[in-house]
């Protein structure tokens, strides 16, 4: 299987086919409205204002299986996400990322990049670190989803080439796509 297998409803509840990004550079983000790492929207928003013309999409999935940090509909979602940060990029409608009721897409998403753990510079990563050991005690064995924005990048043949943890560097997250595109 390759990226370009799967499909995703957007906000308007429409099927897309990821095959429609064929060619792209494409960055898969799990994102809340209420989370810490929330103001990522802005980094995200500048990517893509830079980067859509050299051939990157940047596909919003929000989530609200960490700390219920995603609790509105998918309309007040775009709504909030529009008016607070502008944003442009294309919106999917609220999944699951992780457990039995994790969408297809995350469950390749996370078979091709596993969990290779958070930028130990970044202040938040002592907090994640302790909340995760409490909570799932072999969180660094497993490929789940730790956290809201977690990032994929996809090549322009369908490859997952990285996983970004929240706690990354977003210029990281730049280089990797300048790198690609």
């Amino acid at each position: 299987m390759k990226f370009y297998d799967f499909e995703a409803e957007d906000v308007l509840c429409q099927k897309r086919k990821m095959e429609e990004f064929k060619g792209k550079v494409v960055l898969v983000v799990n994102t809340a409205t209420r989370c810490g790492f929330t103001p990522q929207y802005d980094d995200l928003q500048n990517l893509y204002e830079k980067y859509e013309e050299s051939g990157l999409e940047i596909l919003d999935f929000p989530c609200n299986q960490f700390g219920n940090q995603a609790p509105e509909s998918n309309e007040e979602i775009v709504t909030f996400c529009d008016a607070k940060f502008g944003i442009t990029f294309k919106h999917f409608a609220k999944i699951e990322v992780n457990g039995e009721n994790a969408h297809p897409l995350y469950q390749y998403l996370k078979a091709q990049k596993g969990f290779s753990g958070f930028d130990p510079e970044h202040p938040l990563t002592p907090f994640l670190e302790s909340m995760m050991e409490r909570t799932q005690p072999d969180y660094k064995e497993s490929a789940d989803i730790k956290w809201n924005f977690t990032k994929f990048l996809i090549d322009r043949e369908g490859n997952v080439v990285e996983r970004f943890e929240p706690t990354d560097d977003m210029e990281l997250v730049e280089q990797k796509i300048a790198e690609l595109l």
